[in-house]
C-alpha cells in the first residue's frame, strides 16, 4: 500500500500548544497514533471556542467529522511541548477540511500532519445541515 500523501495548506487560521501526557504514549515509548486523534480534537475545539463555537453549536447546527487521515513524520515524547496548527479549507455548502500540523517546539520537527473532514449536522433530526454563514465569515 502507498503511504499516505498531506499537502498541508501555506496559512493557518490557529495555532495551540500542548504537552504530550504519560496516557499519549504507546508501548512504543512514544506519542500514540490514537492520542494524536484526540490531539487534534482538542486543537479543534479551541479553535471553535476562540470565535465563541461549539461542536455542538455552530450558528445553531453541530458538525460530525466524516473522515480523518493521519501522517507521521517523527515521534513525540513525554513531556513534549508541542504547536498544533489548524487550518479551516475548502468550505463547501455542507462542510469543509480541517488540517493540523503538530510541532515540537523544541527542536521545531514536525511529529505529525492530519486532516480531517467535518459536515455540519442536525442532531436533533439526524440530518446533515448547510453551512451556517457564521462559520463561513469566521474561517473564509
Amino acid at each position: 500500500m502507498a503511504r499516505i500523501k498531506l499537502t498541508l495548506p501555506e496559512n493557518f487560521n490557529f495555532s495551540t500548544q500542548v504537552e504530550i501526557r504519560i496516557t499519549d504514549i504507546n508501548y512504543g515509548g512514544h506519542l500514540g497514533n490514537d492520542s494524536v486523534l484526540g490531539i487534534i480534537h482538542e486543537a479543534r475545539i479551541r479553535m471553535l471556542a476562540e470565535k465563541g463555537f461549539t461542536e455542538g453549536d455552530i450558528g445553531g447546527t453541530g458538525i460530525i467529522m466524516t473522515g480523518a487521515a493521519i501522517v507521521y513524520a517523527s515521534e513525540g515524547f513525554y513531556g513534549d511541548r508541542i504547536r498544533i496548527d489548524v487550518a479551516v479549507s475548502d468550505i463547501t455548502n455542507a462542510g469543509c477540511d480541517m488540517f493540523y500540523r503538530l510541532v515540537n517546539t523544541a527542536n521545531n520537527k514536525i511529529i505529525a500532519k492530519a486532516q480531517t473532514n467535518i459536515v455540519f449536522y442536525d442532531y436533533v433530526n439526524k440530518k446533515i445541515t448547510r453551512t451556517p454563514d457564521v462559520f463561513v465569515k469566521a474561517y473564509d
